[in-house]
């Protein structure tokens, strides 16, 4: 016995023989970031029999966020991978005819290729070696063609002109010239000359032949049932780069290269979908009224452009992922709704009826609602199943009900427990809105007990949070602290009244609701109201700026990539033309009161909180030049502060998996300090 415990190890020796129970479970720990994997892009076949998805996992020797796909069959049976290895194999799309799929993959090469499998062989066959990987990919109706986007490289001329440099001179690299207002991108760094064009290729393979030219970037491209004409959004406006939020949809005929609008109104329509019949396109969009938050509508019109009529105008809620129902009657699509995610349908009439609850989980780092779901020609669903107790698991559901196929990740919870997660509501002190949070407590909790508290805040601002997974939050309860998480005035998932109530006045009254929530969890008796703590990320770290600054009720805090001065950040965060445009109505020399008024920065000579600043060193949308100035700023005040820089890290800090790990470190070791026992 004793050798065969050695040989599969301890922990594995018990689990086989019962499970553990919570008190025999130990709490997670930071490293477990690494054994984390969730479900995503479900991909249900034509005739609803089988699933594709892909399968997400996290390789701790080479730092690196890996995935495979796997399918299943919609009774749950059969389920196995399709693809191996440590590589990434994603975006798996079905023919029509539910013979073929097409992926992606740098399996070969570390060059992202698009691959064609046949399902009844599982044989596979590189489409594409192009420099540059395709992007959104769709298939003719007789699958015989591929239309797809890719980045095509423009050269720049720069008016530069460098002398002749002496043989065997060594110089500095030539001088960079840049005359565009968006230079530089978050996650893409530097952008290099050249716009996303649309591509066909022929599924027997060949060279992609490019069908546009223009200079400007293209959408997704859909096919016509014909398969003469290409439907895409893009924004061909001369201004496009101070008009951000402005796109027509378009056709394109094959046969002549011409391109013709189908919209034309000021406002972004977006996602073109063909029905059934090829006679009509659902889109999304809105009327544009330079609104920090505009609800996303549905629309349908035909073909030609003709007899637009919206259909979600009594919704009052988002629209994404819109699929038609093969009778034609009517869409499927996907909905925040006060913090959960839904699958709904709407008839050409304009009825909304939910059909499926409970989407989410693909947010793994923080709570956000973020979900994806397709549906068959039978009206069945395949979903990324959420829930705070695990991250995102596949779910089928049809006239019967819902079904959870996947539990990828109950080998690492069968040894380990997780903090529980009640939903609670509360009044603003500020005009007594309904406020929605949800409060984490540690593992084995004891109410009786006093426990250190932390108040995470989340970013956007326009976004929500929701009854869903985080290795973050998990990790704070982990470490011993009752996390309270929220969704303040700003955020989606409320409709746009709610939504607006920060329109040209953020932050401001957010930071009401967010008290008010700190109140209500306090009075709940298990507290430590000495030990009170606040963190936030992006918009939440302007929050949580904002909060010392007008506050010393807090023990320390963690801002995280945060905006400081307004003024500074609207001039050269990536999409410059958007943030005063649409957040102020006014650029900062035309109204400089007001963006100081709302800049933390402003506050400053108020903090006395110890306050740590953690950003990646390449964010390009909340530059770490605003960290440094807060970081200086309060030095200069002669506040507690620490700068923690994420090399090679963009906005979303968790590019790698290691960044996740080292940002809640940091947070972990910043409060742990000031806390008092």
């Amino acid at each position: 016995m004793k050798k065969i415990i050695n040989g599969i190890g301890l922990m594995a020796f018990l689990l086989c023989m019962a499970p553990l129970t919570a008190q025999q479970k130990t709490n997670l720990e930071l490293t477990d970031i690494f054994d984390y994997e969730y479900v995503s892009d479900p991909q249900i076949s034509p005739d609803g029999s089988k699933i594709i998805y892909v399968r997400n996992f996290k390789d701790i020797m080479t730092d690196r966020n890996l995935s495979n796909l796997w399918m299943v069959n919609f009774d749950g049976s059969q389920n196995r991978p399709l693809t191996t290895g440590n590589q990434n194999d994603f975006y798996p799309r079905w023919s029509h005819d539910g013979s073929k799929i097409i992926f992606k993959s740098n399996k070969a090469d570390d060059k992202m290729k698009l691959y064609l499998m046949w399902m009844d062989s599982k044989e596979t066959t590189p489409l594409t070696n192009t420099p540059k990987a395709p992007g959104a990919v769709s298939w003719s109706h007789d699958d015989r063609y591929l239309a797809f986007t890719m980045f095509v490289p423009e050269k720049e001329e720069s008016i530069i002109q460098m002398p002749g440099k002496p043989e065997g001179a060594t110089w500095n690299a030539p001088p960079i010239y840049i005359d565009k207002l968006n230079y530089r991108g978050d996650g893409q760094g530097y952008l290099k000359g050249g716009h996303d064009q649309l591509f066909t290729l022929s599924v027997a393979g060949g060279t992609p032949k490019q069908v546009t030219d223009h200079p400007f970037d293209h959408g997704a491209p859909i096919w016509s049932a014909d398969g003469k004409t290409l439907f895409f959004s893009a924004n061909f406006n001369p201004d496009e780069a101070l008009e951000p939020a402005n796109s027509e949809l378009y056709a394109l005929d094959l046969s002549s290269g011409k391109t013709r609008s189908l919209t034309s109104r000021y406002g972004p329509d977006s996602g073109p979908v063909l029905s059934p019949d090829g006679s009509q396109l659902a889109y999304t969009g809105y009327d544009d009224k330079l609104l920090g938050y505009q609800i996303t509508e549905l629309y349908v019109m035909d073909t030609d452009g003709g007899n637009t009529r919206l259909l979600s105008g009594g919704l009052d809620r988002d629209i994404a992922n819109v699929q038609w129902a093969q009778d034609g009657k009517g869409l499927y699509f996907q909905y925040d709704e006060e913090g959960d995610t839904n699958i709904g349908h709407i008839t050409l009439q304009g009825k909304v009826t939910t059909l499926v609850e409970g989407l989410g989980g693909l947010s793994l780092g923080r709570p956000y609602n973020a979900a994806a779901f397709t549906v068959s020609n039978k009206g069945t669903f395949a979903y990324t199943l959420g829930g705070t107790e695990h991250p995102s698991d596949l779910a089928v559901a049809d006239k019967k009900g819902t079904k959870r196929l996947t539990f990828v990740n109950d080998d690492l919870f069968s040894f380990r427990n997780v903090g529980e997660v009640e939903e609670i509501w509360w009044e603003s002190s500020y005009d007594q809105r309904k406020i929605q949070g949800w409060v984490v407590t540690p593992p084995n909790f004891d109410p009786n007990k006093k426990y250190p508290f932390i108040l995470e805040i989340h970013g956007g601002p326009f976004q929500s949070y929701g009854s869903v997974y985080s290795a973050e939050i998990q990790a704070f309860a982990a470490a011993g602290y009752v996390v309270l998480y929220s969704n303040p005035r700003g955020s989606t998932s409320y409709g746009a009244e709610f939504g607006n109530l920060i329109h040209h006045d953020y932050p401001n009254h957010d930071y009401d609701d967010l008290m008010s929530g700190v109140d209500a969890v306090i009075a709940k008796g298990y507290v430590d109201t000495n030990n009170l703590f606040v963190t936030g990320g992006s918009g939440g770290g302007v929050l949580t700026a904002w909060i010392v600054g007008h506050t010393d009720r807090f023990k320390a805090a963690v801002v995280a990539k945060p905006v400081i001065n307004w003024s500074s950040f609207v001039l050269y965060a990536d999409g410059a033309a958007f943030f005063s445009k649409y957040w102020f109505g006014k650029k900062p020399w035309e109204d400089p009161d007001n963006y100081f008024r709302r800049s933390p920065l402003n506050y400053v000579a108020n903090v006395t909180t110890p306050t740590m600043l953690l950003t990646g060193e390449d964010d390009y949308r909340t530059p770490i030049a605003e960290s440094e100035q807060y970081y200086t700023a309060l030095k200069l005040e002669g506040v507690e502060t620490a700068m923690v820089r994420i090399p090679g890290a963009g906005h979303g800090i968790a590019n790698k998996p290691s960044n996740l790990v080292a940002k809640v470190a940091a947070v972990l070791a910043w409060f742990n300090k000031y806390k008092t026992e």
